[in-house]
């Protein structure tokens, strides 16, 4: 409950502070009358009302900003004994202020304005004509009060902020604990799943020579290993999705089982791509593994996009595939602006090229043409 309080009072600051000093503001307007018919003179009741406000508006900001408010008021106060006015029910917004500036700021900011106070009780007394040791302590009394109520509700907020902040770090690092936990488990999975695979592969290799020893002399025993294979295969896939599938429940993309996109995508790629894109294919196709089409799917996307978004308007490219008997040349160029901008860098930049073109032993060059426009060149090898 009280922290829904705090959190609430923290959001309307403002409304706090008015709450704070509004029994103050409407005692002030009961004794509004009483109070200026002692005062000297013929404008009592404005001058009245004057001192009044200046000492009651800087509450108005004792929270957001305590040095300034308490100054204020301390100023106002010392002009009004330099005037010789006596104290008034707006004087206590001095206690106020100085509750404000011990439970808001620093343990010195605190102490300074208590001395403060103190030195304005020493100023009341010589008004007085009674500057003794007993008034002195005695007048004090209210000001020791407030000033160790403010010192106690600082504490009291420290303590309960660190209270707040060591409950969110234990959450943060009960977080982290469970993902280092699943980080672990996930590796030995993966573990496991090599231990799978290894195995199972191992057996459909040593069936399938052994089919092909026996298929002529021995067809039954031929015939034995071949559903052996069968067996040993639909097993292993079996644990293996059991195994990927918990590897995959806390993916976010786990219920995407589309294909990886590949060389026959690339002229939907091209038509999408938003600016005009010509694609060239020379030479004799080859059948490409899959994980080498991503790769340069991944490179024409990259550089179609970055053409689009640095080569400015009417910007066209081209896209070209050179297929020889060693390697495949790829090459994307662009009439663009774009040379002026720096490719991006991460796994969506030219990092992110030469890492993938890296993994089947290519290379990837990228950089602004001498005519103009930029070129990303990539060579993969071509198994022969």
């Amino acid at each position: 409950m009280f922290g829904k309080v705090r959190a609430w009072s923290r959001r309307h600051s403002r409304l706090v502070d008015v709450l704070w000093a509004s029994p103050l503001v409407l005692l002030c307007l009961f004794t509004l009358v009483t109070f200026s018919g002692y005062w000297p003179g013929g404008a009592n009741l404005a001058a009245y009302a004057l001192l009044t406000t200046a000492l009651l508006v800087p509450l108005y900001w004792r929270n957001t900003h305590p040095r300034l408010a308490f100054a204020a008021i301390a100023l106002v106060s010392f002009a009004q004994w330099l005037g010789k006015v006596d104290p008034i029910p707006a004087n206590v917004a001095l206690m106020l202020g100085l509750f404000a500036v011990t439970s808001h700021c620093t343990r010195r900011w605190a102490i300074a304005a208590g001395l403060v106070v103190e030195f304005g009780v020493f100023l009341a007394l010589v008004n007085y004509d009674d500057v003794s040791l007993s008034m002195f302590i005695f007048m004090s009394t209210v000001p020791v009060t407030v000033w160790l109520a403010g010192i106690y509700a600082s504490t009291r907020r420290r303590y309960l902020e660190g209270l707040e902040e060591r409950a969110e770090r234990a959450e943060r690092e009960r977080d982290q604990q469970a993902r280092i936990a699943a980080a672990a488990e996930r590796t030995r999975i993966a573990r496991e799943l090599h231990d799978v695979v290894a195995h199972n592969v191992s057996v459909i290799v040593v069936q399938a020579d052994g089919a092909g020893y026996a298929i002529d002399s021995d067809p039954e025993a031929a015939r034995r290993a071949v559903q052996a294979i069968s067996k040993t295969g639909r097993e292993a896939l079996k644990e293996m999705r059991r195994l990927v599938g918990v590897l995959r429940q806390d993916d976010p993309s786990a219920t995407d089982y589309l294909p990886q996109p590949g060389l026959r995508q690339l002229t939907e790629l091209v038509r999408g791509s938003g600016l005009p894109v010509e694609l060239k294919i020379t030479g004799t196709p080859v059948d490409l593994p899959e994980g080498e089409q991503l790769t340069i799917y991944r490179i024409v996307q990259e550089a179609l996009t970055n053409a689009l978004k640095h080569g400015g308007p009417r910007v066209r490219a081209t896209v070209e595939l050179d297929y020889t008997d060693q390697e495949l040349l790829v090459r994307i160029t662009d009439d663009g602006r774009g040379a002026a901008a720096l490719p991006g860098l991460g796994g969506h930049g030219l990092i992110g090229m030469r890492e993938r073109v890296g993994m089947y032993g290519g290379a990837v060059q990228a950089g602004p043409n001498p005519g103009g426009g930029f070129q990303v060149q990539a060579r993969l090898p071509v198994a022969a």
